[in-house]
């Protein structure tokens, strides 16, 4: 069974970041170029600044285990011909920035390999600062500080290569985006993933011939989940040996770096595992033990919504992959 109106609960008050942290990570995010550009030395070098990863690309999560969740923003820097031979210069001129600045000199910061990153504690959060350079022909570079070398990048062809096959999935390939990651975190399950890798090999799956032939085959959040990590597990079981991956921005760049022949094939044998869990949890005919099925998955979060029914049983309606187009009754609606 489905459980439409469990699986928008278990994004709602589990899965999604709440909008008062959506809303502080904005305003930090904000003070933080404000300091930067406000420098009398960096400020010139600095053009603007544009969210990066999971923030713009609407999939990020609660974190698990009492983490801090983490975003990143990109920097435009001016390019400095004088620091072509020592790409560091770029993060470290922010980083000096951060260093000496209030209240950031006294919070925990630092540089890593491509960014500049700031802790805040209090309210569980991490933000990294990203710098990159726009050439003359228009395209995005980021440094390498460990290898002193330029990176090809396209957030912004990355964020729209995500809204195009969010948009064939129905708007339901973020929620399966941020179901998986959670279900990653929450398992502690195909750990060596990161984000970037799982949002790309998910969103490869999504192809709009896929409702010609069955028109249904994204129609809601647990059928898109299905669909998408079943033909997942397909693609990966075709690939025992790591296949590449490139940005699917068309950036040329390679996500390959990212994987380890050990920890890619530990993510093929989890997605099997999860894909075959899925499935049973859908195909159950007995409204109790899918319920229970799903919640083996994605623990106690994963209930009815307060506004639903006392038993909850009529806001799920059909079972299987062949009931794919039924009308569903929702009675809260369906996550954004």
């Amino acid at each position: 069974m489905r459980h439409t109106d469990y699986f928008k609960n278990l994004l709602d008050k589990t899965v999604n970041l709440s909008k008062f942290k959506l809303e502080l990570l904005t305003e930090r995010v904000d003070s933080i170029y404000g300091v930067l550009k406000d420098d009398e030395h960096l400020g010139p070098l600095i053009k603007k600044k544009i969210p990066q990863g999971s923030w713009p690309q609407r999939t990020i999560i609660n974190p698990q285990n009492g983490k801090p969740f983490d975003a990143d923003f990109m920097v435009q820097m001016v390019e400095d011909p004088d620091w072509a031979d020592d790409l560091k210069k770029y993060g470290d001129a922010i980083y000096k920035v951060i260093h000496n600045m209030s209240p950031y000199k006294d919070m925990p910061h630092g540089r890593k390999c491509r960014c500049v990153y700031v802790t805040y504690a209090k309210n569980a959060m991490h933000v990294d600062i990203v710098p990159f350079v726009v050439r003359a022909d228009g395209t995005q570079w980021i440094i390498n500080r460990d290898a002193n070398m330029w990176e090809r990048t396209d957030t912004d062809g990355f964020t729209s290569w995500m809204k195009e096959k969010d948009a064939i999935a129905g708007n339901h390939l973020r929620e399966v985006i941020r179901i998986m990651k959670f279900l990653r975190d929450h398992k502690n399950s195909f750990t060596g993933t990161k984000s970037i890798l799982l949002t790309t090999v998910l969103g490869m799956q999504v192809e709009a011939w896929r409702k010609v032939l069955e028109p249904g085959y994204y129609a809601d959040l647990p059928t898109a989940l299905l669909h998408i990590v079943s033909d997942l597990n397909k693609w990966l079981q075709a690939n025992p040996t790591k296949p590449l991956i490139m940005a699917p921005s068309g950036s040329g760049t390679s996500f390959d770096h990212r994987w380890s022949q050990a920890t890619y094939a530990y993510f093929r044998d989890r997605i099997h595992t999860h894909a075959a869990e899925i499935k049973a949890a859908y195909d159950e005919a007995d409204f109790d033990e899918s319920v229970k099925k799903w919640q083996s998955l994605f623990g106690d979060g994963f209930t009815a919504p307060s506004s639903s029914t006392s038993s909850g049983k009529y806001s799920t309606v059909g079972t299987g992959a062949g009931t794919a187009g039924a009308a569903t009754v929702n009675l809260s609606g369906r996550a954004g």
